[in-house]
C-alpha cells in the first residue's frame, strides 16, 4: 500500500544519499545544505496554507463545501472555485494536497478543475509584477485566456471524472 511505497522511497533516498556521500562528502554536504536552505524558505508558506486548509475545514462542514463547490454545485461552483484560485497565491507542491482534502470534503472534480487551472495560471496578486515585464495588455489577455480555459479544463475533467 501507501505506507509500503513511502518506506520504499525513503529506503531507497537513504541508500542513494550513502552512496553520495562515499563518492563525495563536500558536495553531498553542500546538496543537503542547499535541500535544508530551500525547505527552510518553503516551509513558512507551506505551513500558512495548510493552517488556512485546516481551518477552512474545520469551519465549513463537509456539506457547506459540497453546497459551495460540490458536483450539484454546477457551474456556478465553477466559477467559484475559478475566482478563489485566480486570486489565491499557492504554490504547486501545496495546491494538489489542498486539492485532494477538498474533494474528500465533498468538491466536485470540475470544481476543483477549475480551482487547480487558475491557482496554477492565474495571478490576480501577481498582476502587477507581470504588468512590469510583459506591459498591461499582454497580462491582461494571459490572465483572462487562462481564466476563460480554466473553464474548459473544469468541462473536460467533468466528463472525463464525473
Amino acid at each position: 500500500g501507501v505506507i509500503l511505497d513511502s518506506y520504499l522511497l525513503y529506503g531507497i533516498t537513504i541508500v542513494l544519499l550513502l552512496l553520495s556521500f562515499f563518492k563525495d562528502r563536500k558536495k553531498t554536504r553542500m546538496a543537503l545544505k542547499k535541500g535544508w536552505k530551500a525547505f527552510d524558505n518553503i516551509l513558512p508558506e507551506f505551513l500558512v496554507v495548510i493552517l488556512f486548509v485546516g481551518v477552512m475545514l474545520a469551519v465549513l462542514d463537509p456539506q457547506t463545501i459540497s453546497k459551495l463547490i460540490g458536483k450539484n454545485s454546477g457551474w456556478v461552483g465553477v466559477i467559484l472555485a475559478a475566482t478563489v484560485g485566480s486570486i489565491t497565491l499557492i504554490p504547486g507542491f501545496v495546491a494538489f494536497p489542498t486539492a485532494a482534502l477538498l474533494l474528500q470534503a465533498g468538491a466536485g472534480y470540475m470544481q476543483i478543475g477549475a480551482f487547480i487551472s487558475t491557482l496554477m495560471m492565474v495571478g490576480v496578486v501577481t498582476i502587477p509584477v507581470e504588468i512590469k515585464y510583459f506591459g498591461r495588455k499582454m497580462t491582461l489577455l494571459r490572465n483572462f485566456m487562462a481564466f476563460l480555459f480554466s473553464f474548459f479544463v473544469a468541462y473536460v475533467i467533468g466528463k472525463v471524472a464525473g
